[in-house]
């Protein structure tokens, strides 16, 4: 089970974007990056061709996991995620912080 997944509210723990939090869009977990609505917005010239407009297209460019921190739910503030397993034999996720399991 991953500590981070897609859908997850998460926080910037470094990098240009430190301390802004966003919504999980998609996570590599061979290249242990992700994709943050919002974080680490890159510039690329895009060429026109028949379907697709030229110019200058802003997308979010993948960051690592360990620059990410799942937020608390309680408070929204960064913290580490453990695992807990619940009366019906399930695996859950915790915030450390809280104590709070993780939906998603």
């Amino acid at each position: 089970m991953q500590k981070i997944r897609k859908g997850d509210k998460v926080v910037v723990l470094s990098g240009k974007d430190k301390g802004r939090s966003g919504e999980v869009l998609s996570v590599q977990p061979k290249e242990d990056t992700a994709i943050v609505r919002g974080i680490n917005i890159v510039v690329r010239h895009q060429r026109q061709t028949q379907a697709q407009e030229g110019g200058l297209i802003r997308k979010e460019a993948p960051i690592h996991l360990s620059n990410l921190a799942i937020a608390d739910p309680k408070d929204g503030k960064p913290t580490r995620v453990g695992f807990k397993l619940e009366k019906d034999g399930k695996k859950v996720r915790v915030a450390k912080r809280s104590g709070e399991v993780i939906n998603g």
